[in-house]
């Protein structure tokens, strides 16, 4: 399950496209989730851009937006998405639209 929704977000042309543009829409991310076909419980989904923490639990938490603008415009960016679902992790490596 783990693979197959980092292999998503890494393919996803609208993740690439947020990247590229530094745009903290992390529900583009959650989006490609939805869309892989993996197990998914939505209230259990923790997602991370570089260290901060944007959804937890399955809901949205306010965050410093210029924090993580700097994250997208960095020259490597981590998306840490927890399913919350198991113990099994995956790693996927993508590029921006660049």
């Amino acid at each position: 399950e783990a693979r197959l929704a980092a292999r998503t977000i890494v393919s996803s042309p609208l993740v690439k496209t947020a990247v590229y543009g530094s745009d903290p829409n992390w529900g583009r991310i959650i989006a490609a989730v939805g869309r892989s076909g993996a197990e998914v419980v939505e209230s259990k989904i923790d997602l991370y851009l570089g260290d901060i923490c944007v959804v937890k639990g399955g809901r949205p938490l306010p965050f410093d937006k210029e924090g993580v603008v700097e994250v997208l415009r960095g020259s490597e960016v981590s998306i840490g998405l927890n399913l919350n679902l198991g113990t099994a992790p995956a790693t996927a490596w993508g590029c921006d639209l660049s």
